[in-house]
This record gives structure tokens, sequence and C-alpha cells, in this order.
């Protein structure tokens, strides 16, 4: 037995008695398949669990989703993070609907053309709704196949994608690929974890180079580290009388269609005495009065690319206060829930000393 087989073999022996129950696992309808994968990119099982269940009460086909509103969309997704995924899911949604009407794409190269669809994704769903025999790649992946065979190209360098790629589809069962796929995701992330990897009862060891060679924390190898950029928000919690103002963000930016409360954004981090008197903070009031109420301490936010520093300032304005067409709506305190904010905004309306939630 080679080494490829021996992993194969081995790999699916694992597999039967360790199963993680998931309310995806085994699920036949691909659009119900499609949901949960693009729930769980770049979301831990634990957090997408949830949402999952959620989205299947809220939209039990791809006709309620495609009819769906926006903003309630984006309200249900709310917390999970990374918003295109939402709004991609909404378009192919529609498309879905549209153009293929209400029948799900069933090849792989149909399925990569849905809006959000990658290869990883494809993969998932061609072979988990019709058995087709497409290997997955994702963090697991690269992660037990560098470990298992040793390998030293950076899984982040284009070489080192197109191998494991290639290694991935060799390895795979394709009489069972789905089962193949979801076995090596499993073990990735509860055996060959990224840290504390639990080896002394792996049904692998005997044959993976890392455990031999004790190399299991090396790797696998990453040669690009994310330089994340500061960006400083300053929100003005704007109080007129039981109502607060604001805004959808639609530009082309983070949190796109997610509301937020009027934004001043700096450069650099800004004290509030030295905040106020910035010509972008008067311009808000244009000699209307106004009275500060609080400043807060600064919020934190880690995105991916960016790392988002937010400081709320709390301001009082009289009932005859004049928004300035600006693109703001007064909301009443009381329904400030319906609408979707993002994380750090959240955090903030949560926090102990606010009333607002």
């Amino acid at each position: 037995m080679n080494e490829k087989t021996y992993f194969t073999h081995n790999l699916l022996t694992w597999y039967d008695p360790n199963d993680r129950p998931m309310p995806w696992k085994g699920e036949t309808d691909p659009y119900l398949i499609w949901l949960s994968e693009i729930i769980l990119q770049q979301t831990r099982v634990e957090q997408g669990l949830s949402y999952f269940i959620k989205f299947k009460k809220n939209y039990p086909t791809v006709f309620e989703l495609a009819q769906a509103p926006e903003d309630q969309l984006m309200k249900d997704w709310e917390g999970l993070g990374y918003y295109s995924r939402a709004r991609n899911l909404h378009t192919a949604a529609k498309y879905i609907v549209d153009e293929l009407n209400g029948i799900f794409p069933n090849t792989h190269e149909d399925i990569l053309k849905l809006k959000g669809v990658g290869t990883y994704t494809a993969a998932a769903i061609a072979s988990f709704a019709y058995d087709l025999p497409y290997a997955v790649v994702d963090g697991n992946v690269y992660r037990v196949l560098s470990r298992f065979f040793g390998i030293d190209t950076p899984t982040d360098s284009n070489e080192g994608k197109k191998l494991i790629a290639k290694l991935a589809q060799e390895v795979l069962d394709e009489k069972n690929p789905g089962r193949f796929n979801q076995a090596i995701m499993d073990f990735g992330a509860t055996v060959c974890k990224p840290k504390g990897a639990i080896c002394k009862d792996c049904q692998l060891q005997d044959e993976c180079v890392a455990f031999r060679d004790d190399r299991v924390g090396e790797l696998p190898i990453k040669i690009k580290k994310i330089k994340k950029k500061k960006r400083f928000f300053h929100y003005l919690m704007i109080r007129r009388g039981t109502g607060y103002f604001i805004r959808k963000r639609v530009e082309k930016d983070i949190w796109k269609n997610l509301y937020e409360f009027p934004l001043l954004e700096t450069e650099t981090q800004m004290d509030s005495k030295k905040l106020l008197k910035q010509e972008g903070f008067s311009k808000f009031f244009s000699n209307q009065f106004y009275g500060i109420q609080k400043v807060s301490d600064s919020y934190v936010q880690q995105l991916t690319h960016r790392s988002i520093h937010a400081q709320f300032i709390e301001i009082e304005v009289e009932n005859s206060f004049d928004a300035n067409k600006m693109d703001w709506m007064c909301v009443e305190e009381s329904e400030l829930r319906k609408f979707a904010f993002p994380k750090i905004i959240d955090s903030y309306l949560n926090h102990k000393g606010s009333t607002l939630f």
C-alpha cells in the first residue's frame, strides 16, 4: 500500500466512528448545502451553527431567500461578519430563481458561476449534493496534507496552492467523494489542529512525515504576513428627542449595506478635544445647537486586512435640528434593534453602560 492509498484508507477508517453530527451533514438538498457552505466560509462551525438553523427556518427554499428584503437579510446575518457573503448569497438566489427557474445548478462548472462561490465551495456542493469527484481544499486540507506528506512549499504561494490541490484530488476517494471531503475537514478540525494537534492517538501517525520528523508545529509553511491598516472611526450618536440619526453604508467599502451612526473618519488616533475642533465635525451641525453628553473609550474590531478603532460621541440636539440634507434618518431608540449594525457598534450598544439595547 503506497502512502496515498494508506492516507485515504486510514482517514476513512478514522472517520466512521468519529463523524461529528451537524444539521447539514447528510443533507441532499443542494440549496441547503450551499447555504451551509456560504455561512461556514471563514467562520467557525460553533458560530455558524445557529445561523444555519435560523436561515433554514427563515428561508427554507431559494424562493424565500430571493424574495427577502435586503435589510432583513442583513439583520439576520448580523454578527457573522464578512457581509459580502450575505450580499452574494442574495444575488445568487435571485439568479437561480430568475434565470434557472429555481432549480439549483447540478454541475461543478455551473455551480462555480454562482456569485460568491469559489473552487472550494463549488467542490463541497458538487461532492455533498451530487457525489461528484471534486476534492475540497481549505485550511484544514492544507494543514493535514502538508503535515502528512511533509510539504515544505509555502501553502500561500501559487506553487503551494497548485501542489496541494493536485494532491487533494489524487487522494480523494472518487467512489465516495462527499464522505471523504467531510472526513478530511473533520480530521483537520478535531485531530490535526493548528495548535495542540492530537498526534498520540492519530490514525495516520505511522506514515506522517511531520510526526516522524517532529515538525508538526512547523508545518504548513506560510510566507506572507497580512499587514493590517488601522482606521479611526468617530461615531456621532446624535440624539433628537427620543430618536437617533443613522445612515446606511452604501459606499464600496467595508460593511456595505449595514447601518451606522454619522461617521467622521480620521487618519490618526485623535482625542475628543482635537476632534471637536475639526472642520469635518462642525459641518455636521452648521451652527445649530448641540451638546456633548458622553465620549466613550476606544473600541477595536479586527478585520482580515484592517483594524478598526472606534470612538462613540453621544450628542444631544434640539428638536428643531435639521440634518442638512444628509443621507440620515432619525430612528426611535426602541426601533434601533431592527437595523443591522457592524459588530463594533453592536458592542457599544450592548455595553452595560448603554441603555440603547
